[in-house]
């Protein structure tokens, strides 16, 4: 197959292209912009793969999204671009609704256009997963968890750019016919994570000797799955999903945000030690809280688990030790992030 992929030079993006080349024969193709998260020394180690190519693409550009999307002739759309950051979205909400609402609906236009001008072959095994978060959902009391039929309820700008093209998406094949698949995540954590977010955060203030801010009290509750397990999914969605229908990746790995940051901390003592040999966990400093701040994300994966045959297979532990390790070994790669962006500064406080 020739899949194309937007925004692959992101995190979760940059997985998922490393993990086609690698894991099967398929031709990958890839549209992003490169915004400030965007990051090809992220594909680095693909070397000259011969099976990649990337094409500087703003999804939210319909005239070039259709032209592109016409040449590139892809068997299958997996769409991935998106601003994601909340306290970004907080700040600067425009930015969120342009490509995350826009940009969805440009890539849904161009790609029925597509799949209308396929043979009928072709058709038929052309799909179009759209890939989302929990977030949509909105908050979570003590007990529970989402499920793919949970009403919607967001209350960020990021999580409400996110619905949207969700519901864009769903529509786009009820109306159109185009085969739309979409899957909805908890966190994700691994390997190219940019700085800004939570872990990837902590364990560069952890190594930069810096406080470690935690929103409140830190109770706040989130599922974590470590990026090769949500791109496995994401793989195994587009083989054997049926269409019209949402799948959740999750991993039923919970945590509170202050034992988490904790838990970082026990991991650098013993990895990166500190010169005055105190833990890390003394830079801990409780700061104002994020502007309605969810209290808890959870999701049921019954779903995909048995109607696709995917279950996560990294232990929660086993893969936060492992991604402390990769942030303390690639520091050329995060020392470049930092150089060109400021992403260890506190957003979305809404002054």
């Amino acid at each position: 197959m020739k899949i194309l992929l937007t925004g692959g030079c992101g995190f979760i993006g940059s997985n998922l292209v490393r993990h086609l080349i690698r894991r099967t024969d398929h031709l990958v193709v890839n549209f992003d912009k490169l915004t400030y998260a965007g990051n090809p020394r992220s594909l680095a180690d693909l070397g000259d793969a011969g099976r990649y190519e990337h094409h500087l693409v703003d999804v939210a550009d319909p005239r070039v999204v259709r032209e592109t999307l016409s040449e590139v002739d892809p068997d299958a759309v997996i769409h991935l671009a998106a601003e994601s950051h909340v306290d970004r979205s907080i700040d600067g909400p425009a930015e969120f609704v342009q490509t995350n609402l826009v940009g969805t609906f440009c890539m849904l236009d161009a790609a029925t256009r597509h799949f209308k001008s396929l043979c009928v072959d072709r058709r038929q095994h052309f799909r179009f997963l759209h890939v989302s978060t929990d977030e949509v959902y909105g908050s979570l009391g003590d007990e529970g968890s989402f499920h793919e039929s949970s009403v919607y309820d967001p209350r960020s700008p990021y999580a409400a750019s996110k619905a949207g093209a969700d519901h864009l998406a769903r529509a786009w094949h009820h109306t159109y016919g185009l085969p739309v698949l979409v899957t909805n995540t908890c966190n994700n954590y691994g390997p190219y994570q940019f700085p800004e977010k939570l872990i990837p955060l902590m364990i560069l203030k952890c190594l930069r000797e810096e406080t470690l801010p935690v929103y409140g009290a830190g109770t706040n509750v989130r599922e974590w799955v470590h990026v090769e397990d949500h791109v496995r999914a994401l793989r195994r969605v587009l083989a054997r999903g049926k269409v019209g229908e949402t799948y959740h990746v999750g991993s039923g790995y919970r945590r509170r945000n202050l034992d988490l940051v904790r838990q970082i901390c026990q991991i650098m003592d013993h990895v990166c030690p500190r010169a005055n040999d105190q833990s890390y966990s003394r830079l801990i400093d409780f700061v104002a809280d994020r502007p309605g701040h969810d209290h808890r994300y959870a999701i049921d994966s019954s779903k995909i688990r048995r109607e696709i045959g995917w279950s996560p297979e990294i232990a929660f532990e086993t893969g936060l030790a492992e991604t402390v390790r990769w942030y303390v070994d690639h520091e050329s790669w995060w020392q470049d992030v930092l150089n060109a962006t400021d992403p260890l500064k506190r957003l979305g406080d809404a002054e």
